[in-house]
């Protein structure tokens, strides 16, 4: 028996005196006794919240707990991998040194494995000759500069480009899948932790890991399926294949030769972003239409859906094409340092979006409408007068077209901001919390969080590009990969593929910064007095969008942009952190 919204809210907010001022401890991840009612609250058994032990809340959690045939192919590949790990070194201590010469496939593993002593034993001599080559005169770093550099440019003529690519693209996928596992085995659970059982019921909670099971599957098989299907187009060449191809009817249909590169390159970028559009598709309909419906959370027509499509494409259209012309004609144009070039280019393509996106793109999606004059539409113009905000429109769109996740945002530059509220949001909370919510928003304005992530971003486009200005014209890749020319386009598209362990690394980077400024935010809501407000909006927030209540840790840290639910609760409870003020 699935509980009703209200009935959900009402309990979420019934809890929120339990959690102030008594902070709870997110290192608390199991329930030595199920609470079946917050604490301080009067117990009654209620077959609502799953009290009885003959509720559907127990058959709900018995499906959570059960593990499927994903899980079990899971379990399998780690049991195997054991055991290949373990006859290895039963082989290596019987055969010794005859094991490559009767497994001759078998000498880079033996190589790498004999070889880890010497390694061990030789890092102090290593260390020793570091110290003593260590430059300590200009001259002498301009000279080991300079061997660096001669060096890396070897490195570059004789890399094996599509080996390492392969290396790269299925390490990053074992790691990513190392994580999601990890993070599955959390959603297995359904006893609440002790950190979180105060405040949310055992049929929210359950919920909740309902929802991101399913999304774990969905996205397990879409990653392998991804992983797949990279493997086999840089094995298979396809890039080229594909890049030949959009040349020949080039010239077949509009008499346009291999001279018009960047023609060729806009087409190219268009056949391969359809492509792999077609690829994705099956995923992003059984997303909304299965997973998403199956919660409670879509409200999208096939129509919608597919009008939103072909808008997408009317878009890249519209406004992909002509910034792969510029920044093709930018590269081919200002020599070797064309990465200062195309950094200026990106950074005014990306405050450009900025400007446009509330006021030209998204009204293409959604409708945006004046908040009615009322109590939240007055709540909301104190709180910004407050602050000085120089609140200029404030809307509401209906996000509940298409879903039934809820959310609230801030933009615009200079004079002329805008507030954007959902209609699911004013739905799920009340005027207190959604102001509270607003005061976070705000607290991003106030803190300049926008224009710091903003620089951290160009921080990272320019080193995308400066790296890439090392490759670009390294013929080595491109033959590796079966090109006979050296299109920029294809060269930034293997590029890529080389750049995604550096890449996880600086968006690891920003979410971390991403995570800090969440915080930051929430003490600045807690200053203005929100503390207790903005607690038991979040709560709602995370129930209705049944948000992941006890993630993995690691898993969190690694692709979370915002703090967990707890971790939050934890510093708005912490009288120490940001005291309020008038």
């Amino acid at each position: 028996m699935m509980t009703s919204k209200a009935s959900v809210l009402e309990r979420s907010s019934s809890h929120i005196d339990t959690i102030f001022p008594f902070a709870m401890s997110a290192s608390d991840t199991s329930e030595k006794s199920e609470p079946e009612v917050a604490v301080g609250s009067t117990s009654t058994r209620s077959p609502k919240y799953g009290d009885d032990p003959n509720s559907a809340v127990d058959a709900q959690a018995a499906l959570v707990m059960q593990k499927g045939l994903l899980d079990d192919i899971i379990d399998g590949i780690q049991l195997g991998v054991v055991i290949i790990v373990v006859i290895s070194f039963l082989f290596i201590a019987i055969f010794a040194g005859s094991l490559p010469t009767i497994f001759p496939a078998t000498q880079p593993i033996y190589d790498f494995i004999t070889g880890i002593p010497a390694f061990v034993t030789g890092i102090p001599e290593c260390a020793l000759t570091i110290k003593e080559g260590f430059p300590t005169t200009l001259d002498e770093a301009v000279m080991l500069s300079s061997a660096l550099a001669a060096w890396f440019e070897d490195l570059l003529h004789t890399l094996p480009y599509k080996q390492c690519v392969l290396a790269f693209s299925w390490a990053s996928y074992l790691w990513d899948t190392y994580l999601d596992i990890r993070q599955r085995d959390r959603l297995h659970e359904v006893r609440r932790p002790l950190a979180v059982s105060s405040f949310i019921s055992r049929q929210a909670y359950i919920e909740a890991n309902a929802y991101g099971l399913d999304q774990s599957s969905l996205g397990l098989i879409n990653k392998l399926f991804d992983q797949l299907a990279t493997t086999v187009i840089i094995v298979y060449d396809l890039i080229p294949m594909l890049w030949t191809a959009v040349g020949t009817a080039m010239l077949e249909y509009a008499g346009f030769s291999a001279e018009y590169e960047i023609a060729q390159s806009v087409l190219f970028t268009f056949a391969a972003c359809l492509i792999a559009s077609f690829l994705s598709l099956p995923f992003s309909l059984y997303s909304t239409f299965v997973v998403e419906k199956k919660h409670g959370f879509n409200k999208s027509t096939l129509g919608i859906f597919v009008s939103d499509l072909l808008k997408g494409y009317g878009l890249g259209a519209v406004f992909g094409g002509p910034l792969v012309a510029a920044l093709l004609w930018v590269v081919n144009k200002t020599g070797s340092q064309f990465y200062l070039y195309a950094w200026a280019l990106m950074a005014g393509t990306q405050v450009l979006f900025i400007l446009i996106f509330p006021t030209v793109i998204q009204p293409l999606f959604n409708k945006f409408d004046p908040l009615p004059d009322g109590e939240l539409r007055s709540a909301i113009e104190a709180l910004a007068s407050r602050l000085n905000f120089p609140l200029k429109k404030l809307y509401v769109v209906d996000g509940s077209k298409r879903s039934s996740h809820s959310n609230a945002y801030v933009t615009g530059f200079f004079n002329s901001k805008k507030i954007v509220v959902y209609d699911t949001l004013i739905d799920q909370c009340s005027t207190d919390e959604i102001v509270a919510i607003i005061g976070h928003e705000l607290g991003h304005w106030k803190k300049s969080h926008l224009f710091r992530m903003l620089v951290a971003a160009q921080i990272q486009i320019f080193t995308t590009f400066f790296i890439f200005g090392l490759f670009v014209g390294e013929r080595t890749m491109y033959t590796s990969f079966g090109m006979d020319t050296m299109p920029t386009i294809i060269g930034f598209v293997f590029f890529q593929y080389l750049y995604g362990p550096l890449e996880s690394v600086l968006q690891f980077g920003m979410n971390l910064l991403s995570r800090l400024h969440e915080f930051d935010a929430d003490a600045f809501s807690k200053k203005l007095g929100f503390a207790k407000a903005l607690a038991s909006g979040l709560i709602k927030v995370h129930v209705e969008n049944k948000s992941n209540l006890n993630p993995d840790p690691l898993y969190s840290a690694y692709h979370y942009s915002h703090p967990p639910l707890v971790e939050r609760l934890n510093a708005l409870s912490d009288p120490n952190v940001a005291p309020k003020t008038e």
